[in-house]
């Protein structure tokens, strides 16, 4: 077997038995064969309250990482550097505060959120290109321009804190990435919205492959370059958004993921995207569960562990990038 086959089989494998050590780990234990049972023939009153708190709160963590990880994917492409990702680059945050504030201001439009939240991530992203624009783009413009964006809405965000009213206190639980709580109706949210992305993110694979070309090059080829950077921008502003909508603000994970799979299955986006779709929502999924089974009964955001991993990898990259991207 090759090592892009390796990889996929090991990372499945994985998957797999995070998800089933996750359902069965926690306030409530149960055995693998008891939970399956459980399952089928709805008997068992702890796989019961399994299946209505738990299980939602693992499919959610595992779209959410797989959405996050496939943006960052996409965003990479876009803008041919590796530290492109929707948290770091202030995309996330836009879509929060965007939510924050419609929601608060609209309190009836509270499941109009991911809507809202692809607004405010698609003006995050302007923003980023158009302050970054200077007779091309920058890697560390980029990345400089999207921390100042992200720490300006993440503030904007915060400053919502303070208002007190029941909807923002919803909001704002929404937009924390601890996953407590998490239902079937958020699990329909991502699976709807994130489902499509993820496939437009593989039909459009070619694309990104071609952006790795110089312009020239690529519209040699037939490609009409500013076109698909507009369509790849917005399905990773669509991904990136409603997993910011559901699971929260969650920075790192399309800057590590992406990173690791180039190392392991290549830079053809056709391997990339879903080897990347699956660790994505392992790294998350493994997160969540450690945030809540490590200090149970407290829980710690898989946020915060997520900045713990990427912060350091942030730096490792910036070290990084005087080298040319996919290369």
């Amino acid at each position: 077997m090759s090592k892009k086959s390796w990889s996929l089989c090991a990372v499945i494998v994985l998957l797999l038995a995070v998800t089933i050590y996750s359902a069965c780990t926690g306030s409530i234990k149960v055995g693998g064969l008891e939970l399956v049972q459980g399952l089928f023939t709805g008997t068992n009153k702890q796989v019961e309250v399994i299946r209505d708190l738990r299980l939602p709160r693992i499919i959610v963590a595992l779209l959410v990482g797989a959405a996050l990880a496939v943006s960052g994917v996409l965003l990479q492409a876009v803008m041919r550097s590796s530290l492109a990702d929707a948290g770091v680059i202030g995309i996330s945050s836009g879509a929060g505060f965007v939510s924050i504030l419609t929601v608060s201001i609209f309190p009836n439009l509270f499941f109009w959120m991911p809507l809202f939240a692809c607004l405010g991530g698609a003006l995050a992203c302007f923003l980023v290109y158009s302050f970054s624009w200077k007779s091309g783009l920058s890697p560390i413009r980029i990345i400089l321009v999207g921390i100042a964006i992200n720490a300006t809405f993440s503030g904007l965000g915060q400053s919502f804190n303070y208002r007190g009213s029941y909807a923002v206190t919803s909001i704002n639980q929404a937009v924390t990435s601890i996953f407590t709580m998490k239902n079937w109706g958020d699990v329909r949210i991502m699976l709807l919205y994130g489902t499509i992305g993820l496939l437009l993110a593989w039909i459009v694979s070619p694309w990104c492959n071609l952006l790795a070309l110089q312009d020239k090059s690529a519209k040699n080829v037939g490609l009409n370059v500013s076109r698909a950077r507009l369509w790849i921008s917005a399905i990773a502003v669509l991904l990136a958004a409603v997993a910011t909508a559901i699971g929260g603000l969650i920075a790192f994970v399309g800057l590590l993921i992406p990173h690791i799979a180039r190392l392991l299955v290549g830079s053809d986006h056709k391997v990339l995207i879903p080897f990347s779709a699956l660790a994505g929502a392992l790294l998350i999924l493994t997160a969540d569960t450690l945030g809540r089974t490590v200090l149970a009964p407290a829980e710690i955001p898989a946020s915060i562990i997520m900045t713990v991993i990427g912060g350091p990898f942030l730096i490792f990259l910036l070290r990084k990038s005087d080298r040319v991207y996919g290369h």
